[in-house]
C-alpha cells in the first residue's frame, strides 16, 4: 500500500458514491449506460472471485465486497426500480459489449500469469475493465450532452486509473514489483479517458455547459 493506491481506491469509491447517488436521490438512470454497469459487475465478479478461498487483508476483502455488492446492486436500481429495459436509455446504448467480452476473453487467454482458472480470469477482468467504459462514452457521444452527476462519476473513474501509474511506479522503483498485464491495460484505459478529461475541463471545471462533440 501506498498513498498513490489509497488515493485511486478512494476516488473509485467516490466514483461509485456519485453513481449511486445519481440513481436514488435523484430517481434518474438518465445518461447512464446499462451496458457499461454490466461490464464493470462482470469485472468485480471474476476478479474478486478469490475472496471465498484467499485472505489478504481486511482492507482488501471490504473493497472487494462493496465493489461486487454496489456494482450489482446499481444493476438491480436500473433494472427493477427504473425500468431501464422500456425507457429509451436502450435507444442510446447501443454499444456492442459483445465485441469487448469477447476480446477480453481472447486476450486472457494469450496474456496471462498462468493457465488455470483463477488466473484466466483475473487476467480476462484486467482487459475487460480497460474497455468496459466504451458504452459510456459511446452514449455520450450519441445524446451529445450529458448530466452533471454522470460526467463527475466518468471523471473520478478515470482520475482513479490515472493515479495507478504512479502507483505502479512506486512499487516498481520501492518494492522491485512490475505487473506488465495491470500497467499496460492501465494505461489503455488511461488513454481512453484523455479526450474526456480535456471535455470535463473545458465544459465543467471552466463553467460551460457538458456537451460531448458528436
Amino acid at each position: 500500500m501506498n498513498l498513490f493506491r489509497i488515493l485511486g481506491d478512494l476516488s473509485h469509491l467516490v466514483s461509485v458514491l456519485i453513481l449511486l447517488n445519481a440513481i436514488i436521490k435523484a430517481r434518474s438512470i438518465s445518461g447512464i449506460s446499462f451496458k457499461t454497469q454490466l461490464l464493470y459487475s462482470i469485472v468485480f465478479m471474476t476478479r474478486y472471485i478469490d475472496l471465498f478461498f484467499r485472505y489478504v487483508s481486511l482492507y482488501n476483502t471490504l473493497m472487494k465486497v462493496f465493489f461486487i455488492g454496489s456494482s450489482n446492486y446499481i444493476l438491480y436500481l436500473m433494472i427493477f426500480k427504473h425500468n431501464y429495459l422500456k425507457s429509451q436509455q436502450p435507444t442510446f446504448d447501443e454499444f456492442k459489449i459483445e465485441y469487448l467480452l469477447i476480446g477480453s476473453a481472447i486476450t486472457s487467454l494469450i496474456f496471462n500469469y498462468g493457465y488455470n482458472f483463477t488466473e484466466i480470469l483475473w487476467s480476462f477482468s484486467i482487459w475487460l475493465e480497460s474497455v468496459a467504459i466504451f458504452p459510456q462514452l459511446f452514449m455520450l457521444q450519441r445524446t451529445g450532452e450529458a448530466e452533471l452527476l454522470t460526467t463527475h462519476y466518468i471523471f473520478a473513474l478515470g482520475i482513479y486509473r490515472a493515479l495507478y501509474i504512479p502507483n505502479w511506479l512506486w512499487r516498481y522503483y520501492m518494492e522491485n514489483h512490475f505487473d506488465s498485464i495491470a500497467v499496460i491495460a492501465g494505461i489503455i484505459q488511461t488513454l481512453i479517458y484523455s479526450d474526456f478529461f480535456y471535455i470535463y475541463y473545458k465544459k465543467v471545471i471552466k463553467g460551460m455547459n457538458f456537451k460531448i462533440p458528436v
